[in-house]
């Protein structure tokens, strides 16, 4: 007869369960002397420096004494500093009675791209919600039509990094598939044209392209035709964005199989809705990983427009840290500031993991 195997009483399942587990993670952690020396190293830093750092960072730490000579003789971080130059920290050199306007603009943006994630609201209303979005964003920076007006000059903080951000990455994004499908063209002008650009754009740092536009741009345009600096620093990170992003797609291009194209023409597909509706939403899902690394690198080049005269955040942190009163902390300041470039960088790359496991490759 076959033997017929008995269930496991279900009080002792999860203590095995829980021995298994157990015993998998020794075998990780001391299952060679290799992984139990890496552990120990690990560990013995784990109990070097963290006591200290939570020590500095929260136990002796002053949070919010109004009264600048606390933090002098503190031996934790000054954290009051940065609450109270949180206005300025955020907002740079803008108005200070007028400040609401760009604490409305950041929570505008932020708001649409938490809307922009949704696969839902991927449809030809998100781009007009977008154009709406940003006509109300000048207006609201700029003033005007019962607003006081505001120049570009005194922009600043959170609000610049953040426009400079999306408008940048959402207008790259386009050009760039334009560039990399110009540079795969059978039309020799148009694929030599994008070689050129390209090459030019990724041969040249950053910051000289910035210099070019907000420096010697001036030079060679008459003062009537010549636009705003914001304006001249945004068109430089787009076409810096844009070459970047258009060779990335164009590995994805290159990755689809060429029975894709010949399925496309079997169909009666014409170019441009064979590229739509075939060739780029899978040359896309194929490159997001390389996608958003380049997106979140522009993320943090947008700190280089302060070479420029614009204030970021980090122009907005250096303004603070002049102010005599305090014992300018300027280890609290830039931690608060990269703690707002890492919520940026990091909420993009879990969007972008979220697209991964929403379409895998082999979809």
């Amino acid at each position: 007869m076959k033997a017929v195997s008995l269930p496991m009483p279900p009080e002792t399942l999860p203590r095995n369960m829980r021995f298994a587990a157990l015993q998998r993670l020794v075998r990780l952690l001391l299952g060679s002397p290799l992984n139990a020396a890496l552990t120990l190293a690990f560990s013995a830093l784990l109990i070097v420096t963290v006591p200290p750092m939570l020590r500095w960072l929260v136990i002796d730490a002053v949070w919010f004494d109004p009264d600048p000579n606390a933090c002098r003789t503190a031996t934790g971080a000054c954290w009051s500093f940065v609450y109270a130059k949180s206005g300025q920290l955020l907002f740079g050199i803008y108005p200070v009675d007028e400040r609401w306007r760009p604490a409305i603009v950041c929570l505008l943006i932020v708001a649409l791209l938490g809307w922009s994630v949704r696969p839902a609201s991927w449809t030809a209303r998100l781009l007009a919600l977008w154009i709406a979005a940003f006509a109300l964003i000048v207006w609201l920076m700029g003033g005007g039509f019962g607003l006081v007006e505001v120049p570009t000059s005194s922009w600043g903080g959170l609000p610049v990094t953040l426009i400079l951000t999306v408008a940048a990455i959402g207008t790259a994004f386009p050009i760039g598939i334009l560039l990399a499908l110009a540079r795969r063209s059978a039309m020799p002008m148009v694929r030599i044209g994008a070689v050129v650009l390209i090459e030019s754009v990724r041969g040249l740092p950053l910051l000289s392209i910035l210099f070019v536009a907000s420096i010697m741009m001036p030079l060679f345009l008459p003062e009537a035709l010549l636009p705003d600096k914001f304006v001249r620093a945004l068109v430089a990170l787009t076409i810096f964005a844009a070459a970047y992003l258009a060779e990335v797609i164009r590995g994805g291009l290159q990755a689809i199989p060429k029975g894709q194209y010949e399925a496309a023409a079997a169909l009666g597909l014409p170019f441009w809705r064979t590229q739509y509706l075939v060739i780029l939403p899978q040359a896309i899902r194929v490159v997001i990983p390389a996608l958003a690394n380049t997106i979140i690198v522009m993320i943090k080049n947008t700190s280089l427009v302060l070479v420029v005269g614009l204030f970021d955040l980090i122009s907005s942190g250096k303004a603070a840290l002049a102010d005599p009163e305090w014992p300018s902390p300027a280890a609290e300041t830039f931690l608060f500031i990269g703690a707002i470039f890492f919520a940026l960088s990091f909420s993009f790359a879990r969007f972008a993991d979220f697209l991964e496991r929403r379409g895998p490759v082999s979809h």
